[in-house]
């Protein structure tokens, strides 16, 4: 079962598209009004619906076939496709930007969904929207959700691997920037909750997160879950945030380039 199949029931209970996060893939994307912008792997389309609102002309692509029927009642105008990352039903050179927010770890093939990415964009803008398998070590939840942790990371690649098969599909530059996790953030994703530790305690926004609700450690979330709300009530829950304080952000946008 897709995973997403899985967990599509709840999601728009607390995934959001945040419009801080919004703001900056409209900023990266430099795009027109009306000009034409595919989300790649879009869930249930919150992110497209938003950049639609702000004028571009919005394409979204997910293979899970809940998620696109969420995304077709929120919003009928948007052309929606179930399909894969790794072929796009469009024609070479249709798009003239693209995005990927929090996907490329679920990809089969990041180097096929990159050469599909590149064939299918005019010339402008691919912006993506990541953690990193380096960043994901310095995420306090690795205190309470070790193995869990652990697996979501197996999934992530690594920076400089991102960066390769961007160029080996052709992309001719990147640019990079790092997002580090803001108090207002409303997309509830993995480490949403870095300065909100109790948003972990609540089971309905661990089920709208993949790697715990992919996750095959209940008894670890069960364990850490309560080993956090004790920390919280102690206060010791800043001590280990502490110990996990860095400069690396916590996601980042990767901006690729197509002349």
């Amino acid at each position: 079962m897709i995973l997403y199949n899985k967990i599509g029931d709840g999601y728009d209970n607390t995934r959001k598209a945040d419009q801080y996060i919004v703001s900056r893939l409209i900023s990266h994307l430099n795009l027109s009004e009306g000009e034409k912008c595919l989300d790649i792997a879009c869930g249930s389309g919150n992110y497209a619906i938003a950049l639609a609102k702000r004028g571009l002309d919005m394409y979204g692509i997910d293979e899970s076939v809940a998620m696109i029927k969420k995304a077709r009642k929120k919003n009928s105008k948007i052309s929606w496709a179930i399909t894969n990352a790794e072929s796009l039903p469009f024609e070479s050179c249709f798009f003239d930007g693209i995005i990927c927010t929090l996907a490329i770890h679920h990809f089969s093939s990041m180097a096929s969904a990159f050469n599909e990415a590149y064939r299918t964009l005019k010339s402008g803008r691919f912006v993506i929207f990541t953690s990193t398998k380096e960043q994901m070590e310095y995420y306090w939840l690795n205190e309470y959700f070790p193995k869990t942790l652990s697996e979501s990371s197996k999934q992530m690649p690594k920076f400089n691997d991102i960066i390769n098969e961007l160029y080996n599909a052709g992309f001719y530059s990147t640019i990079h920037e790092k997002y580090d996790v803001r108090d207002d953030l409303n997309d509830l994703f993995l480490y949403s909750g870095k300065n909100r530790p109790e948003l972990y305690l609540d089971p309905v926004i661990r089920a709208g997160i993949s790697s715990f609700a992919n996750s095959v450690n209940k008894n670890e979330i069960n364990e850490g879950v309560n080993k956090l709300a004790n920390d919280i009530k102690t206060g010791k829950i800043n001590k280990i945030k502490q110990l996990y304080e860095n400069s690396h952000g916590e996601y980042l946008f990767i901006v690729a380039h197509k002349a």
